[in-house]
């Protein structure tokens, strides 16, 4: 018998044994835990070159006058910064999160695709490198703005096509990535976990990956006419040729709009899995939460042209995307307001992820106010394209996705790693990031208002106090990033630290807290028994 084990081991040793070791386990990777791993490593690397890019924006605005770089340089710094931010940072880190947890939380083997999941990661590698290598092509990086905004990006050099050409790439990751989730969440849970006993983390990123599937392509769409306008010789958004640059507005904006959802509803759900844990309640309005995110996904597509209030859009047309805008605001209250309420007359304590959960709620719904202004059209019409503008989106999505990705870093850190972070340095980090962050981005919404461009590498005396102060702070921020990865990742990678039982946090639930920590490399290869609320395993 013993005999016949041995053999059906072996047989089977590449899927079930344990794990492949040296390079070839990162390479091959088809384990969901591995390729979670890989994700978030490579979203930090991004998120580091990003903030390298933003760092030479703001030591250029340090001072009034010419300083560092020139005009030109300093455009391709903001395009190539906001690009390597959303589309090399923010997105793969939450797809690094999904692979890592959801198969753990729906109690699934891994994920549906393993091999598809491999590729959709590698296809990244590439395009990271073609993005931070078009710096070094002739007449430099694409400076259109990350919007890629027609018609500057018919006048650009050869990097304007590397560009699209990555974008292409992660497109397509981003696409297969998305069919991998839904059809995992859908078709992989145990049994007994139906749809609205899942965590909340699943259910946003169910609902995150149909948007994935739904705006890609239309990027796709719009960098290809960019791209055959560029060099076949049509006129899509060149008016030379009766093309309208508005169009290519349109079509992004139809993309952009809920690819800002796309960045933020994973951020909810995992602060919807942090605050009942550290509440030590069940989360308020479960149901709601679960409406509200579908509704804030409906409503996503039809908001787009709240970016163009400036382009001549009849007052019709003004009208119907402000209020479009504002009711948007209201799904996304019900979310705050069912945290708040979480947490109401609970017995909390406030480990480092539990202050990033709160401070996420505190400094995202700032952004979330200064977001219901801009849709106000004679007042966005006044702020349009100044630092009023980047003052709210850093706070919707440094403050949103990259707290949150954080809260979820230390939340589920022990469970990756198998130790537990220094709480001390945890916080160290928290506050470190929450003042130096506002710090620099508070400040630029009194130059918005004051009429402060962006885009602009130079700018009149009167700015020169409140952009020194912001520059500070970034550089302290910055580093604040650097002291998370010398201090809390690195020595989690190693395995140094005090070891973490199952379940470190004695009010979470969900069935990631029943395996071991470190999670094993196989989980779940016989679907769990659940019990009636589907977050125990019972025997």
């Amino acid at each position: 018998m013993s005999a016949v084990l041995d053999h059906h081991d072996h047989a089977h040793d590449d899927h079930h044994g344990h794990a492949p070791t040296g390079w070839r386990r990162w390479v091959f990777a088809t384990n969901h835990k591995d390729i979670g791993t890989l994700y978030l490593l490579f979203s930090f690397t991004m998120l580091m070159i990003g903030g390298v890019l933003a760092l030479g924006i703001r030591a250029e605005l340090f001072q009034p006058g010419l300083q560092l770089v020139n005009p030109e340089l300093f455009n391709q710094l903001t395009t190539m910064h906001g690009i390597i931010m959303v589309f090399g940072a923010i997105m793969p880190a939450f797809v690094g999160f999904a692979n890592w947890m959801i198969p753990l939380q729906i109690g699934a083997s891994d994920m549906a695709f393993a091999r598809m999941n491999n590729f959709s990661f590698w296809l990244m590698i590439p395009a990271a490198l073609m993005l931070s290598s078009s710096f070094f092509m002739p007449g430099g990086a694409p400076a259109a703005g990350w919007t890629l905004y027609a018609p500057l990006t018919l006048q650009m050099g050869p990097s304007m096509d590397i560009a699209i050409f990555a974008l292409h790439i992660l497109g397509a990751s981003s696409i297969m990535g998305s069919i991998n989730i839904i059809v995992t969440i859908l078709n992989m849970r145990a049994p007994g976990m139906t749809l609205m006993k899942m965590p909340m983390f699943c259910w946003t990123w169910l609902i995150t990956a149909y948007l994935l599937i739904a705006v890609m392509p239309v990027l796709a769409g719009a960098i290809t006419m960019t791209l055959t306008d560029r060099h076949f010789g049509t006129s899509f958004f060149n008016p030379a040729g009766g093309g309208d640059p508005v169009m290519y507005q349109h079509i992004f904006w139809f993309f952009g709009h809920p690819e800002v959802y796309i960045m933020i509803l994973p951020a909810f759900g995992i602060v919807s899995q942090i605050i009942p844990a550290f509440a030590r309640k069940k989360l308020f309005g479960y149901a709601s939460m679960v409406y509200a995110t579908s509704s804030i996904a409906i409503l996503s597509f039809i908001v787009w042209a709240h970016h163009m209030f400036t382009t001549g859009m009849p007052v019709t047309g003004q009208l119907f995307f402000m209020y479009a805008t504002m009711l948007i605001a209201v799904p996304t209250a019900v979310k705050i307001f069912n945290w708040n309420a979480t947490m109401w007359q609970g017995s909390m304590t406030f480990e480092t992820p539990m202050l990033f959960a709160v401070g996420f709620i505190f400094v995202f719904t700032m952004g979330g106010f200064t977001g219901l202004i801009l849709a106000m059209a004679p007042i966005d019409i006044q702020v349009q394209d100044t630092y009023y503008v980047v003052a709210h989106f850093h706070y919707v999505l440094v403050a949103g996705s990259l707290f949150a990705m954080f809260a979820g870093a230390y939340y589920w850190f022990p469970k990756w790693t198998g130790v537990m972070y220094s709480e001390t340095r945890g916080r160290i980090h928290f506050w470190w990031s929450l003042i130096s962050f506002n710090v620099t981005f508070f400040p630029m919404h009194f130059l918005g208002l004051a009429g402060m461009p962006r885009r602009y590498a130079d700018y009149p005396m009167q700015f020169a106090d409140f952009n020194m102060l912001a520059s500070i702070g970034a550089f302290f921020f910055g580093f604040a990033q650097v002291y998370f990865f010398v201090f809390i990742v690195l020595p989690g990678m190693m395995g140094k630290g005090e070891k973490a039982s199952a379940k470190p946090w004695d009010g979470a639930e969900g069935l990631e807290w029943e395996v071991a920590s470190p999670a094993p490399f196989h989980t779940f290869e016989t679907p769990p028994k659940l019990n009636a609320d589907a977050n125990k395993i019972v025997a």
